[in-house]
């Protein structure tokens, strides 16, 4: 029985042992306080159970998004694709049917003429006539395949390689740096299209481009994009390039000549060899090591090639009216696009004043140059348009295609006091003000004058005409270098200029052109006009495709300013360091020496007439002595006698009268200077006695207001942009405060 009832009791699986107690009743595992080992090993089951279905669901959720994400990018690439195809078809549709669309005959000839309709230069393909590829140096098309299109004889007339490519490129860089147009591309581009970066363009581009690739064979195509495509200095395809740059044919031109006329194509006009030698060998060097990467060359060539590199010959096209015509084809994509056919530009150029400034330059120079080492000169000459009438950049074309005088910049000495003198002016002086001309130091900084000789009290009159720096630097720690900056600015100076009490001196560079237009509005009454050398671009059968029609010039300067610096850069002609310029006509000017008389400068003008002279040397050295009053003086005068000859005298605009020594204000001069004592009239180099008798006071000198309807010039002094300063204490012994640059300044550009 008991066995039985045990039976019954008992499980039918085996349990754990059962504990007695002393009582004699047992007690079960699950009846203790503490949990039994089975049911936490039962807990842990569940637990894995529950992860393997977790990660089978995680599983499961990451391939769902994964598939999700998958889909819709099918989705948006089977919208994008339609969308695409309905660009394609929109702009498509605006093109005219595909049966009229022909190859251009050759490319347009640019015919640039002077003001009187006389030839100036040509350009385009009247440089060379065309050339067969297989005619052509074999250099030439593998060249320009490495490094412009390496999968041009693969592709149907787009890259998406090169695209995809181009655009990684652009993203990662935060710029535009690269294209993904193929040859072909470029090709349909410069045939039929202008270069505005628009969708519409860049779609018919890719629909020009394949309907060459299916019209034309490859060999065609790249034949006439090697002989149409523009190679920089007015060269349109190779043989005309051959000629301009090696003065051969392009079937005679050598590797390292090919890989730089292939450099050429990225940046024709920056990379041109006639402008910057030294970027067109980096570039062409680029070149050489594409064509070995590509196989076209062996590492022998490469080599040989690197260590010969191209050179470069005299250009057959001579005279100086050349710097001109390259000007102008840099100017001329902005104003009309690409030429796409024969044009006429109607410059500014007076050809024959051109040809008198170029042999004034010329005469100087092969009479003294090798005597006072001065090898180059740069003669620019404005009418008070803005119009340029003539402009010579450099000794000799043929030898030197660089443009000094719009992209040379040096020093211009003392040719930049105007500016701190009309701050000055601005800022309540007069030329009737005294500055006591004696050593200075301003901070580290000690200005002399030429020759080490100081002249006591002097006016501003007297110090300006005789070019005085320790005056000028006394004036610039008035106004402060930021005033002078800002007037030189206003008048039309581009480049940065450095906030230094050194500008008074001339210390930052400029052009000659740009220094030379700043002196324009003294010479038109103080009217900032557009400087320029178009006036018209026609096309051969006579529509107008650009006219420059003047415009409004704004007033910068007050006219009472403008009479008081007539009057004082009357004196630099007359009584001052000019005196060589002086003429028949009221003139007025400055001139500018540098340090060791590395530059001489003279930009002086008549009220007809605003021109500037530079001399010097290429590589910066020191001539011989050599001072704004010396060459550029003469040449200013042979130039500007031969250019008024028969034309009516008329005087500087504005008016001003000089006060009497005796009625100057006190206040007029700074709180340490000594009352106003009798101007000396010593001479530059002079030294200053102690006793020197009282100049006269001058007198007033002829003046009228220029009549500013010739060009446009508004009237009046609503539209001034003269600005009033405060007089500050004229403390020029102390030290010179650095302004500190917050990071407000830095991105605001301040």
């Amino acid at each position: 029985m008991a066995n039985r009832r045990d039976s019954r009791i008992e499980p039918s699986f085996e349990g754990p042992p059962r504990a007695k107690s002393s009582a004699g009743f047992s007690v079960s595992e699950e009846d203790r306080v503490v949990p039994s080992s089975r049911k936490t090993s039962a807990k842990r089951q569940s637990a894995k159970k529950s992860s393997r279905r977790g990660r089978g669901k995680s599983r499961r959720g990451l391939f769902g998004v994964l598939g999700r994400l998958v889909y819709w990018c099918f989705v948006l690439a089977i919208w994008g694709g339609i969308a695409t195809a309905g660009i394609v078809v929109y702009y498509g549709a605006k093109m005219p049917a595909a049966t009229t669309w022909a190859i251009p005959d050759r490319a347009p000839n640019i015919r640039i003429v002077s003001v009187d309709g006389q030839l100036l230069a040509n350009r385009g393909m009247s440089g060379g006539e065309a050339v067969g590829l297989h005619e052509m140096s074999a250099y030439i098309p593998e060249a320009v395949i490495a490094i412009e299109d390496r999968r041009f004889y693969s592709h149907l007339g787009i890259d998406p390689i090169g695209l995809s490519r181009a655009m990684v490129a652009n993203v990662l860089g935060g710029r535009f740096s690269q294209g993904g147009s193929t040859l072909t591309q470029q090709l349909a581009k410069n045939l039929f299209l202008t270069p505005d970066r628009t969708l519409e363009r860049k779609v018919q581009e890719v629909l020009l481009a394949l309907w060459l690739e299916h019209k034309h064979t490859k060999d065609q195509i790249l034949e006439m994009y090697l002989n149409r495509v523009y190679f920089g200095s007015g060269a349109y395809g190779v043989e005309a390039a051959s000629r301009r740059y090696f003065g051969k044919s392009a079937r005679d031109v050598t590797l390292p000549e090919a890989a730089l006329l292939a450099g050429l194509l990225k940046a024709p006009s920056r990379l041109s060899p006639a402008r910057d030698p030294k970027a067109a060998e980096r570039r062409s060097q680029l070149v050489l090591a594409a064509m070995r990467d590509e196989g076209k060359i062996s590492a022998k060539d490469l080599t040989t090639a690197m260590s010969a590199p191209a050179t470069r010959v005299a250009s057959y096209w001579t005279g100086s009216e050349n710097y001109v015509a390259d000007t102008i084809m840099e100017e001329l994509p902005e104003l009309i696009g690409d030429v796409r056919g024969d044009i006429i530009v109607d410059t500014t150029v007076d050809l024959t004043l051109q040809k008198l400034a170029e042999q004034s330059i010329r005469r100087l120079i092969d009479g003294s140059g090798k005597k006072l080492n001065a090898s180059q000169g740069v003669l620019v000459s404005i009418d008070n348009s803005g119009a340029v009438r003539a402009m010579v950049g450099g000794y000799d074309y043929s030898t030197s295609q660089f443009d000094r005088a719009s992209e040379a910049r040096r020093q211009p000495g003392s040719a930049f006091k105007p500016f701190v003198y009309m701050a000055a002016l601005e800022a309540g002086r007069t030329p009737d003000s005294v500055r006591n001309d004696a050593p200075i130091k301003i901070g580290k900084w000690t200005p002399t004058n030429y020759g080490g000789k100081y002249f006591g009290k002097v006016t501003l009159a007297t110090a300006l005409a005789k070019s005085l720096n320790s005056v000028a630097a006394q004036l610039t720690m008035e106004v402060g270098p930021d005033a002078v900056i800002e007037a030189a600015h206003r008048m039309g100076i581009q480049t940065d200029l450095t906030a230094n009490t050194s500008i008074a001196l001339g210390t930052s560079e400029v052009t000659p052109l740009e220094l030379t237009s700043a002196y324009v509005p003294f010479a038109n009454g103080g009217y900032r006009p557009e400087v320029h050398f178009i006036r018209r671009v026609t096309t051969a059968g006579g529509k107008v495709l650009y006219a420059n029609n003047g415009g409004g010039a704004p007033r910068v300067v007050k006219p009472e300013v403008v009479g008081m610096m007539n009057s004082m850069m009357t004196g630099t002609v007359e009584i001052g360091t000019a005196r060589k310029a002086a003429f028949a006509w009221p003139a007025a000017g400055k001139t500018g020496t540098s340090q060791n008389s590395r530059d001489a400068w003279f930009i002086g003008y008549t009220a007809n007439l605003t021109t500037g002279v530079w001399f010097g040397n290429d590589d910066g050295s020191p001539m011989k002595k050599v001072t704004g009053g010396a060459l550029p003086a003469q040449a200013w005068h042979e130039f500007m006698v031969a250019a008024h000859e028969g034309v009516p005298v008329r005087p500087l605009p504005g008016t001003w009268r000089s006060t009497p020594a005796d009625t100057i204000v006190q206040d007029e001069i700074p709180s340490n200077t000594a009352q106003p004592a009798p101007v000396p009239s010593a001479s530059v180099g002079q030294s200053a006695p102690s006793a020197q008798k009282a100049s006269p006071a001058r007198a007033a000198r002829p003046a009228e207001t220029v009549d500013a309807g010739g060009f446009g010039m508004p009237g009046g002094d609503g539209t001034t942009a003269s600005i009033k300063h405060p007089v500050p204490p004229g403390d020029v012994g102390g030290p010179v405060k650095k302004r500190q640059t917050s990071i407000l300044d830095i991105l605001t550009g301040g």
